[in-house]
């Protein structure tokens, strides 16, 4: 393993999954409890395992919060680091896949309305917020390539954007109580974690993101 991350109190954690030797921790190698456990004494090579593990699934929800690959990226890097920096205080090591989503979601929250704010105080009055999400599961799939017939092409490509359009517009925790559980399949009481609210909660979140988007799909279902 490199030797220039040899402590959290050194360089910046931001290429741990990077150009690293981790052969010292299989894909397999220990729940994330003991990964936690192993980064705080300053085995590195633990916590490039923690980033290999969620890596995708982090990027995944902030794109999904975001509908921004770059912005994505750049939060799941600042999620990553902030966690690293801040793994003393992770009370239970275990749930560290639920905590690191709530960092995500954070995140993403702040750089929407930073996003937001200069949009608001832009003298260009063009573009757009761009925050929506492109397709869900369950009642919101939409039709895949492969089964639509060529003339439902375009129907199909008017879902997608009117999808989009819904998202963007959810309140923030709809949004992502919908995301986080009826696309990226996280369990309900893992959501109410993240974004720190009852398990009832999620629920109502969800059932009324649903029914906004079927409302705007009315013409499609």
């Amino acid at each position: 393993m490199s030797k220039h991350l040899e402590g959290k109190d050194h360089d910046h954690p931001d290429r741990l999954a990077e150009d690293r030797d981790v052969s010292a921790v299989g894909d397999t190698a220990g729940n994330d409890g003991e990964l936690v456990l192993a980064a705080r004494k300053g085995q590195l090579a633990a916590f490039d395992q923690l980033v290999r593990r969620y890596q995708r699934k982090a990027t995944a929800v902030a794109y999904r919060l975001l509908n921004n690959l770059d912005d994505a990226m750049e939060v799941t890097q600042d999620a990553f680091v902030n966690a690293y920096g801040k793994l003393d205080s992770l009370s239970q090591p275990e749930r560290f896949g639920s905590w690191l989503l709530r960092i995500v979601g954070n995140l993403s929250l702040n750089r929407r309305r930073a996003r937001t704010l200069r949009k608001a105080v832009s003298l260009d009055a063009g573009g757009s917020d761009g925050g929506g999400e492109t397709e869900g599961r369950g009642e919101l799939d939409v039709p895949d390539k492969s089964l639509v017939q060529p003339d439902d092409a375009a129907s199909a490509e008017d879902v997608r954007r009117l999808i989009d359009e819904g998202l963007a517009e959810l309140p923030e925790m709809q949004r992502q109580a919908l995301v986080l559980f009826s696309v990226e399949n996280v369990p309900q009481k893992e959501v109410a974690e993240i974004l720190g609210c009852s398990v009832e909660a999620v629920k109502w979140h969800v059932f009324t993101a649903r029914k906004k988007l079927k409302e705007r799909l009315k013409d499609y279902l």
